[in-house]
């Protein structure tokens, strides 16, 4: 798409406190024995920053690949976790 003016980028959350991981918990929940909430909590503590993602930090780095600051950037996949694979 390159040849086109169109950059192709992903973008990898982490743990964002939406709808999607009340599924995830209740999901994982079952599979570990756990109460509603637990997995949530227990996933969390595993982030560098110490806390969740929320919606308004994917809003920001969406917002930031569709920019023209984004322009060159093209082909890449950007873990944005808050530092789970790091710790």
């Amino acid at each position: 798409m390159a040849q086109y003016g169109i950059t192709v980028n992903a973008y990898c959350p982490g743990i964002v406190g939406t709808q999607m991981w009340e599924l995830i918990d209740e999901k994982m929940g079952e599979y570990m024995n756990l109460e509603k909430g637990q997995a949530f909590k227990k996933f969390s503590e595993s982030i560098t920053l110490g806390r969740p993602e929320t919606p308004e930090d994917v809003a920001k780095f969406v917002s930031y690949l569709a920019s023209e600051d984004a322009d060159y950037m093209t082909g890449q996949s950007v873990m944005i976790d808050g530092g789970v694979i790091f710790s």
